[in-house]
């Protein structure tokens, strides 16, 4: 079997699997069962000064059949007093000395504040810190959470605080409600942050009762913005972690977070660059012991490709995400349907013919049975067909040789002097 133990920025756990700060990570005693389930790591609900919750904090986004494909939250950081969960954090990593725990912390931008919460936290054993800049509801209302992790020059500033006094490592957790996250990533970075974790929740309302006129959820018929999770935001969480690890100046390990679901999600972000992954909305949908299936399945896909440890994944496809002007205008795939497998619903017409570029005939064999043809010369490859196709199999995607050299778009531009005698660089 595959080494799964990971080291992220001296935070070593056993496997890349850590619970996220939220709900399931709120006491001592669900923490202990996650770790009796499997999990490698757990990053403790966000500590901080009192605060007061409400009632009705959840709702949840099903689409299709699909139920919780997106999860929202109105829930804020934890209402327990700081003594207890001291107290649960001491208990909890002396019962599991090779796991790692994680304290999410969330005060007001003071510097006093971040260094007496710091020493605190660290004398019950941690072993390292999540300063959450990213909470967008409740804290962010209050200059603390999103707040402070929209404005780079905060995020430098909280985070050179606690580098002041932390002896642990120091991961930074991004808000992905703002323009470019890779501003703040570096800011953290240019604060000393060890590490830097992405993304916390999004801006959202998950719903309005069409029969009550109510936002769902609803605290007494009164309804407020929340967080948005789960696996709707994958793409959205992907993309972050990967402009993160191409970015030179942020030259600090990942934790990747958002919409993961399972193993196969936890390889795509460390192929695209986390050195690890943090969990909430399934474990919430389906339990801690769904860790289970994502190690043993983690384990398999390792041996299957011959890879001694996981860590070997991490950024392997850092590489091949880019801008898009440095993708190749001459680069063409095809639709081709296999008439073999097609049950002819007709559904790649209809797309093509309704939303896309019309390259799909409906034509008779002599037989006069009715079959579907891509007229390739027309065909952008725009994948639109076999996207909507419900048939595994039934539309490839064929990659065409170029009889031009490849020329990207910024390549293009650069050679536009080359216009000047009448040539295109794109087909010459």
């Amino acid at each position: 079997m595959a080494d799964l133990r990971i080291n992220l920025a001296g935070i070593q756990s056993p496997n890349p699997f850590w619970l996220a700060s939220a709900p399931p990570t709120n006491s001592g005693y669900q923490v202990q069962r996650a770790f009796e389930a499997g999990w490698g790591g757990a990053v403790w609900k966000t500590l901080g000064d009192p605060i007061l919750n409400v009632s009705s904090r959840f709702a949840a986004v099903s689409f299709n059949g699909q139920r919780v494909a997106g999860f929202n939250n109105i829930e804020l950081i934890t209402d327990r007093p700081l003594e207890v969960n001291l107290k649960e954090i001491y208990e909890t990593k002396k019962k599991f000395p090779n796991h790692a725990i994680i304290a999410s912390l969330m005060v007001e931008p003071k510097q006093e504040k971040w260094h007496e919460i710091v020493k605190r936290v660290e004398d019950v054993g941690v072993d390292g810190l999540e300063l959450n800049f990213g909470c967008p509801h409740g804290m962010a209302e209050r200059g603390m959470g999103a707040a402070s992790g929209q404005v780079p020059e905060l995020v430098q500033k909280q985070t050179y605080w606690v580098k002041e006094v932390a002896k642990t490592p120091v991961i930074v957790k991004l808000t992905p409600n703002i323009t470019d996250i890779t501003v703040t990533a570096e800011a953290a970075v240019e604060g000393g942050a060890d590490a830097i974790s992405m993304i916390n929740t999004i801006n959202s309302l998950a719903a309005v009762d069409i029969h009550t006129w109510d936002t769902v959820p609803h605290v007494g018929g009164k309804g407020a913005h929340g967080g948005y999770c789960g696996p709707a935001v994958k793409p959205i969480a992907l993309h972050m972690v990967g402009d993160c690890a191409r970015n030179p100046r942020i030259n600090v390990p990942i934790s990747g977070i958002g919409g993961i679901s399972n193993w196969e999600n936890a390889v795509e972000f460390m192929l695209m660059g986390a050195t690890g992954v943090q969990v909430c909305t399934a474990a919430m949908h389906h339990g801690f012991r769904i860790v289970e299936d994502m190690i043993e399945g983690l384990n398999n896909y390792l041996d299957e490709k011959g890879i001694a440890s996981v860590s070997e994944l991490v950024g392997k496809s850092v590489q091949k995400y880019s801008d898009w002007g440095d993708l190749d205008l001459n680069y063409k795939v095809v639709a081709r349907i296999n008439n073999e497998t097609c049950i002819n619903c007709n559904k790649c017409h209809i797309a093509c013919e309704d939303t896309s570029h019309q390259c799909i005939d409906m034509l008779k064999d002599d037989n006069g049975t009715s079959y579907l043809k891509v007229r390739e010369e027309d065909c952008v490859g725009c994948n639109l067909c076999s996207i909507v196709c419900p048939v595994d199999g039934a539309i490839d995607m064929v990659a065409l040789k170029s009889e031009l050299p490849p020329m990207t778009w910024n390549e293009r531009q650069a050679a536009l002097g080359v216009l000047a005698c009448g040539v295109d660089p794109v087909t010459k």
